[in-house]
């Protein structure tokens, strides 16, 4: 399949051809569902650990007589209720990260989100940035222009160079290396746009 690459002043210049095994898929909305769930629950280390009255050093001894003292019966000071206990049902560290998905899935998931947004028109080929771009307004206005605010730029090392500083202070926009496009940042923004290197290389790396 074709798709339209444009440049930084909004025309179109020419077509790229790219793999309709990663642009052309039918969308599995279990698929992408489930790679989301698996990146979100890896997104923060999950170390927080709590004791259970188990895990608590001190003495297991009765606290006092089980009758006659007219309070409530305990056992040792190592329950829950007291300060100094044990948690109950506190958060036990990386017991957490439970949920596994093995690369092929990772990989295809990928796939089927950029099917998604090829689907629904909001993926984007744009020309190589081959000139510094410095001032905020000119790709401001190129963004505008082609109505693609909220989007995520997947650019190759040289074209990151050229625009980091023009595209720093725009919001819902965000920039990243194809090497790491991952499912949450697909999703979370409205438009996708590859540079006309970026697409290629990643159209390598991903059907390796």
């Amino acid at each position: 399949m074709k798709l339209k690459v444009i440049n930084i002043e909004g025309k179109s210049v020419n077509d790229i051809d790219v793999s309709d095994k990663i642009f052309s898929l039918k969308p599995d909305d279990f698929m992408i569902q489930s790679l989301i769930d698996w990146q979100l629950n890896h997104f923060k280390p999950r170390t927080a650990k709590t004791k259970q009255r188990s895990e608590i050093t001190g003495s297991t001894a009765k606290i006092y007589a089980q009758k006659g003292t007219g309070g409530a019966r305990h056992s040792s000071r190592k329950a829950p209720i007291f300060v100094g206990g044990g948690v109950a049902h506190g958060p036990k560290g990386k017991v957490y990260r439970i949920k596994k998905m093995n690369k092929k899935i990772r990989k295809l998931g990928l796939l089927h989100i950029l099917s998604q947004k090829n689907k629904v028109k909001s993926l984007f080929v744009v020309e190589d940035f081959k000139n510094e771009i410095k001032k905020t307004k000119i790709f401001n206005d190129f963004l505008t222009k082609n109505k693609l605010k909220n989007s995520l730029i997947i650019s190759d090392k040289d074209s990151i160079s050229k625009i980091s500083k023009s595209t720093r202070n725009i919001p819902n926009l965000k920039i990243i290396d194809q090497i790491g496009a991952n499912a949450y940042d697909l999703l979370k923004y409205k438009n996708v746009i590859f540079t006309k290197s970026s697409i290629k290389s990643f159209e390598e790396r991903i059907t390796k």
